[in-house]
């Protein structure tokens, strides 16, 4: 059993193979728009998880994701001339959601600023609906001040 620091490091490693792999490589056009951002390796470096992102719409995420599957064993085999294990690990591509919810996020924040602009503009002319200072002060009491 490995430790996860190597885990870590051979992640990183395979990420960068993959990548490079993908643009030197494939040759099939439908992963040409791919971006690999991050990898994942298991504690005992069997298994890789490798996220990826792509450029366009729908139909284009679909195609890439043919792409990869069909170019995984030539990137498995890139992978296993490039790292120094034993065993070279199996490779898994998930599609990475982080720009999907970091779209939503920016459409929260947009919409979260609408409204406050819309609060700021009915307090602007809006007045107290009592004292503006409400708070009882001793000397409102007809008690002196000490």
């Amino acid at each position: 059993m490995a430790d996860s620091a190597r885990a870590a490091k051979l992640a990183q490693r395979i990420k960068v193979v993959v990548a490079e792999g993908l643009r030197r490589r494939v040759k099939d056009p439908r992963v040409e728009g791919i971006t690999v951002t991050d990898a994942r390796v298991t504690n005992d470096l069997q298994h890789a998880t490798v996220y990826y992102t792509v450029l366009g719409d729908e139909t284009a995420q679909a195609d890439a994701k043919v792409g990869l599957d069909r170019a995984r064993g030539v990137l498995r085999q890139e992978v296993g001339r490039n790292i120094t294990v034993r065993l070279t690990p199996t490779l898994e591509f998930v599609a990475d959601e982080i720009p999907v919810n970091a779209g939503h996020l920016e459409e929260l924040l947009r919409v979260a600023k609408a409204r406050d602009a819309e609060v700021a503009a009915i307090a602007e002319g809006a007045a107290f609906a009592g004292d503006p200072d409400p708070y009882r002060k001793p000397e409102d009491d007809g008690e002196p001040e000490d």
